[in-house]
């Protein structure tokens, strides 16, 4: 588990994050959903340790994360999986060194261990025969997975997603989804997902945290989206008529 405490973040005279308390559970998918400026990268940034909070605490467990010096952080760090953006994958690396960077970077275990923890990852996202492929061969969704398989090759406690279907099309986008989900619930970690997609909302959103101008603006889950009450929530998730209707057809249904 994580827990963000009363985190407040300036640059300068700008407060981006004004005083955001949230707690992002073990086994399951916590969305960051927001419009442009809300301040979820930020807020993303400050959970995974590459900002620091202008105030408040963020806790992993029981440990302070921002209490602790560089050496015990890089001990945390062991135990975090990041998937990019942008995949952020190095394009004269095979998908195999990619997968196994990590490994190189935090592990001493031996050539022949890496390759089995290596092929362990590809087959957990369908990528099997793969290792020798560079990621221009491979299509936008596969390289999303090498991203994924690189971020859990290190058996990591904390799974950080920053916007995992960003030019995806819409089948793949499920498909990435129903993975981090899956891999999530097998492995039991604290996933936290920054995100636009209203797919990945409704489906694999067990905890939505919606921030607003730098505040928390809701918490609850995908059962709770339809029913709430909330303003800001409404004119987020139902900004077009059609999931307006939707929206107005399932509250006068039940």
């Amino acid at each position: 588990m994580i827990r963000a405490e009363n985190i407040r973040k300036s640059f300068g005279k700008q407060e981006v994050l004004k005083g955001i308390s949230a707690t992002f559970e073990k086994g399951k998918t916590n969305l960051i959903i927001g419009r442009s400026g809300a301040g979820k990268t930020v807020f993303l940034k400050l959970l995974v340790g590459l900002l620091t909070p202008t105030d408040g605490d963020i806790w992993y467990g029981d440990t302070n994360f921002f209490g602790l010096d560089k050496y015990e952080r890089k001990e945390i760090c062991r135990d975090v999986g990041m998937l990019f953006q942008g995949n952020a994958l190095f394009d004269s690396l095979t998908v195999e060194e990619n997968i196994r960077f990590p490994l190189d970077m935090f592990t001493k275990m031996t050539k022949k261990e890496k390759e089995l923890r290596v092929d362990n990852c590809l087959e957990r996202v369908n990528l099997t025969g793969s290792n020798k492929k560079l990621p221009g061969e491979i299509s936008g969704g596969m390289q999303k997975r090498v991203g994924i398989a690189r971020a859990i090759v290190l058996d990591p406690k904390y799974l950080f997603c920053d916007e995992p279907n960003s030019g995806l099309d819409p089948k793949t986008s499920i498909l990435i989804d129903e993975l981090i989900r899956e891999i999530t619930i097998d492995n039991n970690i604290t996933t936290v997902i920054n995100t636009h997609d209203m797919n990945s909302v409704m489906e694999i959103g067990d905890k939505i945290i919606l921030l607003h101008l730098g505040e928390l603006a809701w918490i609850g889950n995908k059962n709770e989206v339809m029913e709430s009450e909330n303003q800001i929530l409404q004119d987020f998730i139902f900004a077009s008529p059609f999931l307006q209707r939707l929206r107005k057809s399932f509250i006068n249904a039940k």
